[in-house]
């Protein structure tokens, strides 16, 4: 009967610094960003409307992802390698 609460004892163990180390993890990714360091911290491509760059990424992806010509502009062959 010893073992048994010992073992038991031991897998509560492990479960409280499993969830402890998962929170910690999940607390250590949060960041709070201020408003005006947004814009440098942003992808100009991913804002709608940003511009031509933004125009030309969107018809290479849909090119690839529809991997024949009708896509766009251009074929290609669904890789991403062209």
């Amino acid at each position: 009967m010893e073992s048994r609460s010992s073992s038991e004892r031991r897998r509560r163990t492990f479960i409280g610094a499993l969830i402890l180390v998962c929170g910690l993890s999940l607390a250590a990714g949060c960041v709070t960003v201020r408003p005006e360091d947004k814009e440098f911290l942003a992808e100009p491509a991913m804002t709608f409307g940003s511009g031509g760059d933004a125009r030309a990424q969107e018809e290479h992806v849909l090119s690839n992802r529809e991997g024949s010509f009708g896509a766009g502009a251009a074929s290609g062959g669904g890789c991403g390698c062209n």
